[in-house]
Order: C-alpha cells, then sequence, then structure tokens
C-alpha cells in the first residue's frame, strides 16, 4: 500500500470520525426533540447542522425528515447517510436576491427532504448533517422547522417561541440556533471543505515519519545487536584457545 492510499484512507477516517463526533454533541441519549448541533456558528461562516432524533411518533417508527430552511438562507448541502435518500426542494423567490458577489439569484432550495430506506424504530436514534454558510449577522436567530413523518402519524416541530418565552416551554419548539460574532477571517467554502484533509494531511505525515522513524531504529537496534553477537562469539573463541 503506498503513501498515497494511506493518506486517503486516513483522510476518510478523519472526517468520518469528525462528523460522528458531531452527532454525538449536544444531543443527549433521551432527547426526544429533533434538535440541531451546529460545529460553528460564526457569522458569515460554514457551518455543519446536526439533526438528531431518537423517538418516533407516538412510538411509530419513523421514516422521513423533511427540514425546512430559514429565509436566511439560499442554499444547504445534504451529508450523504447510507440509511436514508435525499433530495432538495426548491422555490421562486419573490424578486431576485442579491448576493454579497454582487450576483443574484431567482430560486434558493427551500427544503431538505430525507427518506428512511427502512423505518427507524422509536427508541432508535440517527442524525442528519446539513452544510451551509451562515448569514452575516451576529445575534439572529435561525429556526429550522421540520417535520417528521412516521409509519402512522407525524410531528410538526415548528413551533417558535414568543419574544421572552422559554423555548424548552413550547410542546413541539422548532430546531434552532444563534449565528454568533464573525472569525477574524471568515472561512471561504473551499477552506471549510479542506480542513479536515488538510489536518488529516499533518497528521498522515508525522505519523509517517514516526513510522518511519521507528522502523529505522528498530532495524538500527537489530544490526548493533547482531554486531554484539558477532564480536562475543568472536571474543568467545579467543578465550576457549587461550586456555588450550
Amino acid at each position: 500500500m503506498n503513501n498515497s492510499t494511506i493518506r486517503r484512507a486516513l483522510s476518510a477516517t478523519a472526517l468520518a470520525g469528525g462528523t460522528a463526533a458531531l452527532l454525538l454533541a449536544g444531543v443527549g441519549p433521551a432527547s426526544a426533540h429533533v434538535g440541531v448541533t451546529p460545529d460553528k456558528t460564526g457569522a458569515n461562516g460554514y457551518a455543519l447542522l446536526g439533526f438528531a432524533f431518537s423517538h418516533g411518533c407516538e412510538g411509530a417508527a419513523t421514516t422521513k425528515i423533511t427540514i425546512t430552511l430559514p429565509q436566511e438562507l439560499n442554499d444547504a448541502t445534504p451529508t450523504v447517510n447510507p440509511n436514508w435518500t435525499v433530495e432538495k426542494v426548491t422555490e421562486t423567490l419573490a424578486e431576485p436576491r442579491k448576493l454579497a458577489d454582487g450576483s443574484s439569484i431567482t430560486k434558493r432550495t427551500s427544503q431538505i427532504v430525507y427518506t428512511a430506506k427502512e423505518p427507524v424504530a422509536d427508541g432508535l436514534r440517527d442524525a442528519l448533517v446539513l452544510s451551509a454558510k451562515l448569514p452575516d449577522a451576529a445575534g439572529t436567530t435561525l429556526y429550522f422547522p421540520t417535520l417528521q413523518t412516521c409509519e402512522t402519524g407525524q410531528t410538526d416541530w415548528a413551533e417558535i417561541p414568543a419574544e421572552g418565552q422559554d423555548p424548552h416551554d413550547l410542546e413541539a419548539p422548532a430546531p434552532a440556533l444563534t449565528v454568533t460574532e464573525a472569525a477574524t477571517e471568515p472561512a471561504s467554502h473551499a477552506d471549510h471543505a479542506a480542513e479536515p484533509a488538510a489536518a488529516t494531511a499533518t497528521d498522515d505525515s508525522g505519523a509517517a515519519a514516526r513510522s518511519w522513524g521507528g522502523l529505522a531504529a528498530g532495524l538500527g537496534g537489530l544490526a548493533l545487536g547482531g554486531v554484539a553477537f558477532a564480536r562475543s562469539g568472536r571474543s568467545a573463541k579467543q578465550d576457549a584457545t587461550a586456555a588450550k
């Protein structure tokens, strides 16, 4: 196996590990709500948004999760999940929307729809991940109304708290996150996508260097051991000759 193959394998492992860490963060195993856990919240930056659930609808297995994007977002990229099929739903805007680069759009992604290949039984946990660029508006709370469809019935996690109201007082609150101050240097989409690979490449190089260093040290030790053994053999013969 060459270094390139090893590097790709380690890169894929690191990315999977990072996604797993995101899915495990922030949502307890007994949580009945469909919530969202972002890996970042900085304004004008890219974030991975994990939507997790662990219960169905009154005990019925979950068959579909429909995530509605807030108006502040123009698009989101769904992460492939082998247990689900996924599609993006678009809508035509009433008026063209200008983007930061001066261009404009007439359509936006309004929903991401995940459909389970096999119903997810009540009491089993799963999570779905989207990548999205957050708006340049620190302090803004983004709501993601999410419809959980089950074999029988459905739960619409779409309630938005009134001003001053505690979201925990709601029966079916919409998943939400609050945008924080931007990082010193806002990350580009390419930078966001490249971060795990870049970190892995650095780790891989270090690991490779340590591996080769260890191998060299081992071979060196073996060679020294051989020399010492040869010398001891010669010494023993000389002693035997002198004794005669």
